[in-house]
C-alpha cells in the first residue's frame, strides 16, 4: 500500500525528501545531503564584577600573598590584574567579561590564585556556580553584589566526608549578571547581519522581509576526484541573523539546480545577507574530510530597491594561495519587502548597535576576543545538528580570519584611502589652476561667484546645499541598478605577489622556514618604517602648533603674540566682509603679483620647534 503526493518546500516532508539523484550516497551520507534550518543559539554577554575578598589565606604563612582572581566558562579563561597591595583582603572592582549560550551547558568557575613567580600560581580558593543563579539584565541598572564562600581547593574532592566540619572559609565579593541589553556579536561589524539585543523584551517590530531564492549555480570547477575523473556536489548555505539556511547537496554536477526559497524578517535594512557554496565532501565515510569553498556572496539590503526583484548571476571568487580564481557563478533571486517605509527612515537617524554599546561601551581588544569566542560557540553548537554545519563553513560565513594580516589588503585599503581622497585632491588641482590664472575665464567666473558671496554672505550655506541638491539629482540617472559583487581589482587580487599571498594563507603561529619568515619580517620593517616616518612627520607639525604659545622658542613665541594682538585690534576695527574680501583676493591674485618662495607664514612655521630633538 503506497501513498504518494507531488508536493513542494512548503511541505514539512521536504527537509527529509531523497533528490532523485541520491541513490548512490550510503552511511552517514544520506544525513548529510539534505537541506535543513538552523538557529544560532541564544548568546549572552556574562558579566563578573570581582569586588573585594576577604580572609584570603595562604599555604605560606609567613608572606602576605599577590592575589588574583581568574574565571572560566568552558574554553574561556580570563584573569583580573594582581592586586597592587599585598594583603589577605584583596580589593580589585575589575570586569570580567564571557559569552554564554543558551540552553546553559556550562558552569562559571571563579579561583583566587596566588601568585608565586613568574611560573608558578597557587589556588587558595574555588567556586562554581550554574548560570542560572544569575540575574540578567537589560539596562544599565546596577545589580546587587553578593559574597560567596570559597572553598579551599582540593578540600572537597579529597576529602568529600568531611565538608560540613569546615568552620571557616574565605569569602568573595562578586557582582555578576546575565547581559541582555546588548547585541553578542558572532560576525564581523562590517557584515553584521543582526544587531538586536539579546533580551526579546528589547526588540522592536520588523520593518520588511527578506526573501531569497536560491536558483542554481552554472561553471562550478571540479573540486575532487570521483572514478578517475574531476567531481563536484555543491550545496549552499545563506545566513542572515540568527537564521541559517543549507540547500540539499546535488551530486556529481558542475551546475547544480537546487530552486530553495527561504524567508526573513528584517528588522535593519543596513544589514548584510551572505551566501556561501561549498562541495560537500562527507557523502561516504570520510569523516576526518573538511568541506572545501567554492565561492561567497555579500548583498547589502541597502542597496536593493524596496518591492523589485533581483534575479543574477553572482561570481564566485576564491583567493587561492596561487591566485584568484573564478570557481562559477551563483544565480539567485532576491526581494526586499518594506512594511512600513516611515519606520524605515526613522531606522537611520538612530544608533547601529543597543544602546548599552554606548552606555557601557566595550574595549577593541575585548569586543575582538568576545567575537572570536561567540564564533567558537555558534559553530560548535551548529556543529551537533542533523546534518551538522561545520566549523569550516561557519568560520568562512563569519569571516574568522579577517583580522589577520594580508599585505594585499593593506594595499587595497590604502588605495581606498587614497581614492576618497581623489576628489579633495582634485578640487585643490583645480583651485591651484584657478589661482595661476591657468584658464583666465574660470578665474574670472570664481572671482564673479566670489564677490557676490562676499556681499551676500547669507548665500554660502544654501548655495553649498542647492549645489548638493543638483549633484544628487544629476547622479540619479547614473545610479548603479544592480546589487554589488566581489570586486578583484578593489581587492587587489588580480596582480599580487605570490609570497604575499603565501603569507597571508601562512598559518598563526607561521609554519614557513626561518629564511622565509625572515625575509618577510624585512619586508614588514620596510614597511613600517615607511609608516612610522609619516605618522612622525604628523606628530612634528602637531607639536609645532603647540610650540606657538610654549616659549619653547622665545623669539618665535614673542612674534606670534604680537601678531596675534596686532590682528585682534585690526579685525576689531574692520568689518568682517571687508577680511574676507582681502583675504580672497589675495589667494587668487594673478601669478604675476606672485613669488615662486615659500610664503612668511610657511616660513616661519616651519621653522618653529618640535619634540624630534628630544627623541633617541
Amino acid at each position: 500500500m503506497l501513498a504518494v503526493w507531488m508536493g513542494t518546500q512548503a511541505d514539512e516532508a521536504f527537509s527529509d525528501a531523497w533528490h532523485a539523484d541520491a541513490a548512490s550516497v550510503y552511511g552517514e551520507g544520506v544525513f548529510n545531503i539534505r537541506s535543513k534550518v538552523y538557529v544560532s543559539p541564544k548568546l549572552w554577554y556574562l558579566r563578573v564584577n570581582a569586588i573585594e575578598a576577604q580572609d584570603v589565606i595562604p599555604s605560606d604563612r609567613n608572606r602576605l600573598p599577590e592575589l588574583f582572581v581568574k574565571g572560566q566558562v568552558g574554553n574561556q579563561v580570563l584573569r583580573t590584574r594582581i592586586c597592587p597591595t599585598r594583603t589577605t583582603t584583596p580589593v580589585w572592582n575589575e570586569d570580567l567579561v564571557f559569552v554564554a549560550a543558551e540552553p546553559f551547558e556550562e558552569q562559571l568557575t571563579i579561583t583566587v590564585e596566588d601568585h608565586l613567580h613568574p611560573t608558578k600560581d597557587e589556588v587558595l580558593g574555588k567556586i562554581t556556580l550554574p548560570m542560572t543563579l544569575f540575574e540578567k539584565r537589560l539596562d544599565h541598572r546596577p545589580v546587587h553584589s553578593r559574597w560567596f564562600n570559597l572553598e579551599k581547593y582540593g578540600f572537597g574532592m579529597l576529602e568529600a566526608d568531611r565538608r560540613k566540619e569546615l568552620k571557616f572559609s574565605s569569602r568573595i565579593h562578586l557582582r555578576i549578571c546575565l547581559e541582555g541589553g546588548y547585541h553578542v556579536m558572532d560576525e564581523s561589524t562590517m557584515y553584521m547581519s543582526d544587531q538586536r539585543p539579546t533580551a526579546r523584551q528589547l526588540w522592536k517590530q520588523p520593518i520588511g522581509i527578506l526573501e531569497v531564492g536560491i536558483l542554481g549555480a552554472q561553471g562550478l570547477l571540479p573540486m575532487k576526484m570521483k572514478d578517475s575523473r574531476g567531481s563536484t556536489d555543491a550545496y549552499c548555505v545563506a545566513k542572515y541573523s540568527q537564521k541559517w539556511v543549507r540547500t540539499r547537496t546535488i551530486l556529481d554536477t558542475f551546475s547544480p539546480k537546487w530552486n530553495e526559497q527561504y524567508t526573513w524578517e528584517v528588522y535593519d535594512p543596513c544589514t548584510v545577507i551572505t551566501l556561501g557554496v561549498f562541495d560537500n565532501c562527507h557523502l561516504g565515510s570520510n569523516a576526518a574530510a573538511r568541506d572545501s569553498r567554492i565561492g561567497k556572496v555579500r548583498i547589502r539590503l541597502s542597496t536593493l530597491e524596496a518591492n523589485r526583484i533581483y534575479t543574477h548571476s553572482y561570481p564566485l571568487l576564491v583567493l587561492h594561495p596561487h591566485g584568484i580564481k573564478k570557481m562559477g557563478e551563483l544565480q539567485l533571486a532576491v526581494r526586499f519587502t518594506t512594511l512600513s517605509l516611515a519606520n524605515i527612515f526613522h531606522i537611520y537617524g538612530q544608533p547601529l548597535l543597543p544602546k548599552m554599546h554606548y552606555l557601557h561601551p566595550f574595549t577593541v581588544n575585548q569586543v575582538d576576543n568576545l567575537r572570536y569566542q561567540a564564533m567558537n560557540i555558534v559553530a560548535t553548537r551548529l556543529g551537533r545538528a542533523e546534518p551538522p554545519l561545520r566549523k569550516e563553513v561557519v568560520e568562512y560565513m563569519l569571516d574568522v580570519d579577517s583580522h589577520m594580516w594580508s599585505m594585499r589588503r593593506s594595499k587595497a585599503n590604502f588605495f581606498r584611502i587614497m581614492s576618497l581622497f581623489s576628489g579633495m585632491i582634485t578640487m585643490g588641482q583645480w583651485f591651484n589652476q584657478v589661482c595661476h590664472w591657468k584658464n583666465p575665464i574660470s578665474s574670472v567666473l570664481v572671482h564673479i561667484l566670489f564677490l557676490i558671496l562676499i556681499w551676500y554672505p547669507e548665500l554660502m550655506l544654501p548655495t553649498l546645499f542647492l549645489y548638493m541638491f543638483f549633484i544628487g539629482l544629476w547622479n540619479y540617472r547614473f545610479r548603479p541598478r544592480n546589487p554589488p559583487h566581489m570586486d578583484t581589482k578593489l581587492s587587489w587580487a588580480e596582480a599580487v605577489h605570490p609570497d604575499e599571498l603565501d603569507e597571508e594563507f601562512d598559518t598563526f603561529p607561521t609554519s614557513r622556514s626561518h629564511d622565509v619568515v625572515r625575509m618577510r619580517y624585512d619586508r614588514l620593517r620596510s614597511v613600517a618604517g615607511r609608516i612610522q616616518t609619516v605618522v612622525g612627520d604628523i606628530a612634528t607639525q602637531g607639536e609645532r602648533f603647540q610650540s606657538l604659545l610654549s616659549w619653547r622658542d622665545t623669539r618665535a613665541t614673542s612674534l606670534f603674540i604680537v601678531f596675534s594682538f596686532c590682528s585682534a585690534v585690526v579685525l576689531y576695527a574692520t568689518p568682517p566682509r571687508v577680511v574676507a574680501l582681502v583675504t580672497g583676493l589675495y589667494y587668487l591674485r594673478h601669478p604675476r603679483f606672485r613669488s615662486k618662495l615659500p610664503s612668511v607664514p610657511s616660513n616661519f612655521f616651519k621653522r618653529l620647534p618640535a619634540r624630534t630633538d628630544s627623541m633617541l
